[in-house]
């Protein structure tokens, strides 16, 4: 059964979205859009460890952590947490077997997962309504389709994520009145063949064309051992401040509410800093940006997707499979440096 409309508005709703940081930035605009239509129902919240590190303190919203590193143990938790809880409904917002077990968890009449087509790991076995079918939708879109499934009524997107004062003091020392803020974060997450990531050589041609132009430049990044081997090199001149490791995912979301421009590739900063109203100019080429890609400031996405799907896949963008990435290491050679500092004049020139 798809286009569900509840009969009545719910009083408890529970939202099942663990990961990743870029999707869960999408279920908090759909969250958003609930309780401004919904004031009074009361919201639970099923969220992954990490991603509960930037989220987990909205006060109008109740958090249960899911901790993947403890295994069969963190079911036992978030079933511990729930205790005796029901719910009207169950937004599946999340299609893996991690989450598929957990929609089973939660005790709700209605647990609300995605079409056929889209529900991955054989979602469809755990759910038993779905959203409507749909093709081409950006990711933000297709999680908005549970909110019109439940008879949400449309809003402005809002996130409205909360930043300590700590967070906001951090991000305040790299500000320069008159100085453009530009935070670049070079790497993608590292996952097999997943080959996002723009060359050290054309980051550093980037930055130097930044700096000439009176930008203060800062890269960010994660503890891994590509990130940090990438922060070393661009920052080796002194052309950038190097916080690859070094920043909570909350001095994060700071810095970037706080910067003029992120640049990076598809990954979840792209995410944040959309939620902050902060422009992106996204580097695409394996993905698909109008899927994946930042939701607003598209003007500034560089997308390199449809020539690589030629080269790479032999076929046009219209030819694959919604989503398909284009999984070969030279594909984001095919975004030049002219093409990013095109894109930063025009963006710095306005």
């Amino acid at each position: 059964m798809s286009d569900l409309i509840l009969q009545v508005q719910p009083e408890r709703i529970c939202v099942i979205r663990l990961s990743a940081i870029g999707d869960t930035c999408h279920a908090l605009a759909v969250v958003r859009r609930i309780q401004d239509s919904w004031p009074d129902a009361k919201i639970t919240w099923i969220i992954g460890k990490t991603e509960a590190s930037l989220l987990a303190d909205i006060p109008d919203i109740e958090f249960i952590i899911f901790d993947k590193s403890k295994g069969r143990r963190a079911y036992a938790k978030v079933q511990q947490q729930l205790g005796n809880s029901t719910f009207d409904v169950a937004l599946c917002m999340h299609a893996s077997m991690r989450a598929n077990f957990l929609c089973r968890i939660v005790a709700a009449p209605i647990r609300l997962g995605f079409d056929r087509a889209r529900a991955k790991d054989f979602q469809w076995l755990f759910t038993n309504r779905r959203i409507a079918a749909a093709t081409a939708q950006h990711a933000l879109e297709a999680m908005m389709s549970f909110a019109t499934a439940i008879g949400v009524a449309p809003r402005p997107i809002r996130w409205h994520i909360p930043l300590d004062d700590g967070a906001c003091e951090f991000a305040a020392k790299f500000n320069n009145p008159g100085r453009p803020l530009v935070v670049i974060s070079p790497c993608s997450s590292q996952r097999s063949r997943n080959f996002r990531n723009w060359s050290i050589d054309n980051y550093a041609a980037t930055i130097q064309h930044l700096a000439d132009r009176g930008c203060r430049v800062v890269l960010t990044g994660g503890p891994t051992e590509l990130e940090i081997r990438y922060g070393d090199a661009l920052c080796a001149t002194g052309a950038a401040d190097n916080l690859v490791g070094k920043t909570s995912l909350k001095e994060l979301a700071a810095l970037l509410d706080a910067a003029d421009l992120l640049i990076c590739p598809d990954s979840g900063p792209a995410h944040i800093a959309t939620a902050f109203n902060t422009p992106v100019l996204g580097l695409y080429a394996t993905s698909n940006p109008d899927r994946t890609g930042p939701f607003a400031a598209r003007e500034l996405t560089i997308n390199r997707y449809p020539d690589a799907a030629l080269k790479y896949l032999g076929k046009p963008v219209e030819q694959l499979r919604w989503g398909q990435r284009v999984r070969h290491p030279g594909a984001m050679s095919l975004i030049t440096v002219s093409d990013v500092i095109d894109k930063i004049d025009v963006f710095l020139d306005i």
